[in-house]
Order: C-alpha cells, then structure tokens, then sequence
C-alpha cells in the first residue's frame, strides 16, 4: 500500500511550513501593531499572520516574508486531501471507518481554513483573514477528537494517540483562550500573551500532524503484513 498522501505528504508539509516560517521571520522587515519602529520580527510581539501582509507593521513591502508564509500555509491544503487517503487505511472496522472519514471532513474543512489564511493577508482582506484563522483551529477540535477515538481503537501503538491526546488538550484550551482573551489592539501585554501563545499552538500542530505520519505508517505496515499473511495462505 502507497504511503505517499498518509505519510510523505504530512512529513513534507510540517517540515517545510517550519522551513518557510523560519525563512519568513528572518526577511520580515520589521513593526507589530503597537510599535511600527520595531526591528524585524519578534517571537513574542509579532503574530504569525504579520509574516503574510503585504506591507509590514513598518510600512515596507512585505514580498519575501509574504511569499514564504502565504506558500506555506496554502500547502495545508494537501494535508486536508492526505486525510481522505488516511480515512481508507482504517477501512476494516466499520465504526473506524465512519469515525475516520467523519474526521477526515473536518480536517480537511480545517486545513483549508488554513490555506485560506494564506489566500487573504490581514491588511488586505481583515474580516476574512481573521475569520479564517481563528475557525481553522476550532475545526481541528473534533477532527483530532474522532482520530484520537480512532487510534485507541486500532492495532496502532497507542502512544501516537496520546500525543494526539495532548495536542486536542492544547487545542481546546486555545479555543478557549480565543474566546475570553482582550483585544491584542488595545493592550500590548495581551498581544504579547496572544502572539506567543498562537506560535506555541502551531508548533504542537504541526508536532501533532508529524506524530501522525509515523502512526498511519504503522497502520500500514499492519494492512501490509496481514495481507501477506492472507496471500501466504492461499499456497
């Protein structure tokens, strides 16, 4: 069984939406909301979606860090399209296999948010920009949720499922966040919570999708070993 869009396609995109991250910051010319005189980028005063604008906080074009950031968080898209290929990996149990593709649905829905935020920079498209990030993680709530049931159902060692455990625990509790923190335009301390807390959030998102990889390679190799079983004992 190919393990190219349930496994190559997640290790490609996590480690290359770092890549294009890292590469982002270090051409952002600088500015946050709060102080426009700001050097370059900041991990604690800068939101990631300040990578994506197509001026910065400083009022200089923004092409390089806007073309890294916006490139990587389009290429979520496949990682939504890999979740349709991973649902038929579970296909042999009914209940996983409904779980599964329902999952499937929201992480695809979610990814595609993700893309969306790519697809409109802040100062450009504001209400959709922040419509798309702020939804796109609240998607992957019961995405991760039915996945994480899925996991502990499957053959698979359950130590993926509970670093999916830990990221859904993380995800929710950003949700969360989301809806009782201030406005990171009239406090600087709360942008400063808001900016750093986002950057951590993704990066156990990103940890999370990689873990994953590793866990429908191990569902593979158990589809693979049992159909060779099978075919071994046709002879």
């Amino acid at each position: 069984m190919s393990n190219f869009w349930p496994v190559r396609v997640l290790q490609f995109v996590s480690v290359f939406f770092m890549f294009s991250v890292c590469l982002g910051m270090y051409f952002y010319p600088g500015g946050n909301i709060h102080d426009a005189a700001q050097a370059g980028y900041s991990f604690t005063h800068n939101f990631l979606s300040d990578l994506g604008g197509y001026h910065s906080h400083s009022d200089q074009v923004n092409f390089l860090s806007g073309f890294f950031f916006n490139m990587s968080m389009f290429f979520f898209a496949a990682v939504g399209i890999a979740f349709f290929y991973i649902c038929a990996l579970f296909r042999e149990d009914l209940i996983n296999t409904r779980l599964s593709f329902v999952g499937s649905l929201f992480f695809f829905v979610g990814t595609v948010f993700f893309a969306g935020v790519g697809l409109t920079p802040y100062d450009l498209y504001l209400d959709l920009h922040v419509f798309f990030a702020v939804n796109a993680f609240r998607l992957l709530v019961p995405g991760a949720l039915l996945y994480l049931i899925v996991l502990l159902r499957s053959e698979v060692d359950n130590r993926f499922a509970w670093v999916t455990a830990g990221y859904l625990l993380c995800v929710v509790a950003y949700v969360v966040y989301q809806l009782l923190a201030g406005n990171p335009f009239d406090n600087l301390d709360e942008m400063v919570r808001q900016a750093t807390i986002q950057k951590l959030i993704v990066i156990a998102s990103v940890v999370s999708i990689f873990s994953l990889s590793f866990a429908f390679q191990k569902q593979i190799d158990i589809i693979d070993a049992r159909s060779k079983s099978g075919n071994g004992e046709l002879y």
